[in-house]
């Protein structure tokens, strides 16, 4: 029975590497962060005494590359929907948990790629990881967060049948999660508004737990972060799973 999670996570993921174009499309962003603010930003950063913006900005950015690719997975699952692929899913003779898991655990690994990636060009735009031994537990951390945002993506696309409708609430979500994350500048200098804010957005503790790991920058401790990031998950995985419960094809 749990077949059925492995085709389903292997699907996502041939379908990811298929679209060259959606691969070239994806680093993009990041890049022009990384490029037009890092290399923009980076003096003022530095007489701010604030030290070197790329190394401060490329652990936000990955985090960037994760969230966007992992909350627009629900896409997929309203085009599944639309076009028929999801009725014939769901009339299989097995959990639909198992069904959820392996679209949710596909999108994740998925956006983990993306990080990967991303991780991989801000090398060659002067970021130096501290220790790169401890990049293994990076890729954890990176997956944590991919599983958060595709569950949050699943589970509203579960709630809906209309793209343009789920595009205008991800991009209501996104970018304020984006921004409101430190994943630009430091939030010990935020407004005490802002701060509080970014104690409820769970990509500050990604964010922050790649700058600690790549960077040694520690605002909240490591384990902190990952706890969060694991029990916000798996709640978010519950709820999705509910929703897709629920659906209609």
């Amino acid at each position: 029975m749990w077949n059925v999670l492995y085709v389903m996570w292997v699907r996502q993921i041939k379908r990811y590497w298929r679209s060259k174009a959606r691969i070239i499309g994806s680093i993009g962003q990041p890049l022009l962060f990384l490029l037009a603010m890092g290399f923009g930003l980076g003096p003022v950063f530095e007489r701010a005494g604030k030290g070197n913006y790329i190394t401060f900005l490329a652990p936000g950015v990955m985090g960037q590359a994760i969230l966007f690719m992992a909350i627009f997975n629900g896409v997929e699952l309203i085009w599944d929907r639309q076009f028929g692929f999801l009725k014939e899913t769901l009339v299989a003779p097995v959990p639909r948990f198992q069904i959820v898991l392996g679209r949710v655990l596909g999108g994740a690994t998925i956006a983990t790629l993306q990080g990967l990636i991303v991780f991989v060009l801000t090398l060659f735009v002067g970021f130096k990881p501290q220790n790169l031994l401890l990049l293994p537990l990076a890729v954890v951390l990176m997956f944590l967060i991919a599983l958060f945002y595709t569950s949050l993506g699943t589970a509203i696309a579960s709630l809906m049948e209309d793209f343009h409708g789920f595009q205008l609430i991800m991009n209501f979500l996104v970018m304020p999660t984006f921004f409101l994350s430190g994943a630009l500048f430091p939030l010990e200098s935020a407004p005490s508004v802002l701060k509080s804010i970014s104690r409820v957005n769970p990509l500050t503790y990604g964010v922050d737990g790649l700058r600690e790991i790549f960077s040694g920058v520690i605002q909240i401790d490591l384990a902190n972060n990952t706890l969060l990031l694991t029990i916000c998950s798996l709640l978010l995985l519950m709820i999705c799973s509910y929703l897709f419960s629920k659906i209609e094809a």
